[in-house]
C-alpha cells in the first residue's frame, strides 16, 4: 500500500516537475549564451505557460517544485557561504554591512506603510534589496506568514530587484568612478548596493580585478546575514501567533552547510557541486513559480509598489556611498 501511494505521488507530480526543469534549462540555456539573468528569463518562461497552472496533469508537480524544490534550494545555498567571507576586510565594513542591511529592511517595512501596503511587503522586497535579490527574495518569501498575495508579491520582488539590480550593474560604476573612488572602495560599494550576485561580479570585475575580488567578498558578507534574517522572521511570526511556530528545516539546513563550510569540512568539488545544484533548484522554483502566476496578476501590484522598491535601492546607495565617503 505504502509503495502504491508513493507511486502515485510520483505521477502525479511528474508532469509538473518536468515542465518546471525543462523551462529551467530554457532560461539556463539563455542565459549562457546570450546574457542576462537565468531568474528573470525562468520567470517570463514560465508565465508564458500559466495555462498548465491548473492543469491536472502538471497542477500537483508545479506545487511541488514551488514549495519543497524551493525550500531545498535555499537550504543549499549555505555551503557557498562561511564566517571567513563574513570577517575577510575585517570589523569596519562589516559593521557598515550590518549596518546597511538592518536600516535598508526596517526603511523598506516603513516606506511600505506608508506607500499603504503590508509591512510583510516592505519586509520581503527591503530584504531583497538589502541582502542577496531573487535568491533572498525567495528565502524570506518561504519563511514569511502565508497570505492570498505573498506569491504575486514575490514574483513582483523578483522581477523589480533582476532589473534595478542589472541598471546598477551599468550605471553604479560610472557613478562611483565620478565621485573619484579608488579600486578598493569601488569594490566595497558594489558589493554593499548591488542586488543580485551576478551583477555584482559583473560590476566589480568591469573595473578590475581588485574591484571584482572586493565587491564578491563583500557581497558574500551580505548574503551571509540571510539566515539571521530568516531566523528573526520566524522568531517574530511565532511571536505574534503566525503561521511559522518552529524552526523551518531548511533553514536549519542552511545554517548547519555553512558551518561544515566554515570549519574546512566541505571540499572545493564538493561546493561546487552543491552550489550548482542550489542554482538549478532554484531555477526551477522560479520556472514553477512563473508557471503559477499570471502577467495580469502580477503587475495588479501597481506603480506603488515598483515606487517601492526603487526607494529601497536609493536608500542602500546613499547609505552606503555616505558611509565611503565619510571614512575618505
Amino acid at each position: 500500500m505504502m509503495t502504491g501511494n508513493v507511486q502515485q505521488a510520483v505521477r502525479d507530480r511528474f508532469g509538473g516537475i518536468v515542465l518546471a526543469v525543462t523551462i529551467a534549462a530554457a532560461a539556463v540555456f539563455l542565459s549562457e549564451h546570450y546574457g542576462g539573468p537565468q531568474m528573470l528569463f525562468a520567470l517570463l518562461i514560465g508565465m508564458a505557460f500559466n495555462f498548465l497552472s491548473t492543469e491536472p496533469k502538471t497542477a500537483k508537480g508545479i506545487d511541488f517544485a514551488a514549495k519543497p524544490i524551493l525550500r531545498l534550494g535555499v537550504a543549499l545555498l549555505g555551503v557557498r557561504l562561511s564566517l571567513t567571507d563574513m570577517m575577510a576586510h575585517g570589523w569596519l565594513p562589516l559593521a557598515g554591512i550590518v549596518a546597511f542591511v538592518a536600516l535598508t529592511i526596517l526603511g523598506g517595512m516603513l516606506i511600505s506603510r506608508l506607500a499603504g501596503r503590508s509591512a510583510d511587503f516592505g519586509l520581503l522586497t527591503g530584504g531583497a534589496v538589502a541582502i542577496c535579490g531573487a535568491s533572498a527574495a525567495l528565502a524570506i518569501s518561504s519563511v514569511l506568514p502565508k497570505s492570498e498575495k505573498l506569491e504575486s508579491n514575490t514574483l513582483f520582488t523578483v522581477v523589480a530587484v533582476t532589473t534595478l539590480s542589472t541598471l546598477a550593474m551599468v550605471l553604479y560604476p560610472v557613478l562611483f568612478a565620478a565621485l573619484g573612488l579608488d579600486e578598493n572602495q569601488t569594490g566595497f560599494l558594489i558589493g554593499a548596493t548591488i542586488h543580485d550576485v551576478a551583477q555584482v561580479v559583473g560590476a566589480g570585475y568591469s573595473v578590475s580585478d581588485t574591484a571584482g575580488d572586493m565587491a564578491t567578498l563583500t557581497k558574500l558578507q551580505r548574503v551571509a546575514l540571510l539566515p539571521v534574517v530568516m531566523f528573526a522572521i520566524v522568531a517574530l511570526s511565532r511571536r505574534s501567533g503566525g503561521q511559522a511556530a518552529g524552526l523551518p528545516w531548511f533553514l536549519v539546513g542552511f545554517v548547519v552547510l555553512m558551518a561544515l563550510n566554515s570549519l574546512g569540512l566541505v571540499s572545493d568539488a564538493v561546493r561546487a557541486v552543491v552550489s550548482d545544484v542550489s542554482r538549478w533548484l532554484l531555477v526551477t522554483a522560479i520556472s514553477a513559480l512563473g508557471v503559477k502566476t499570471s502577467l495580469q496578476a502580477m503587475f495588479a501590484v501597481g506603480p506603488r509598489q515598483a515606487a517601492i522598491v526603487v526607494g529601497e535601492t536609493l536608500l542602500l546607495l546613499l547609505m552606503a556611498t555616505g558611509y565611503v565617503l565619510s571614512l575618505m
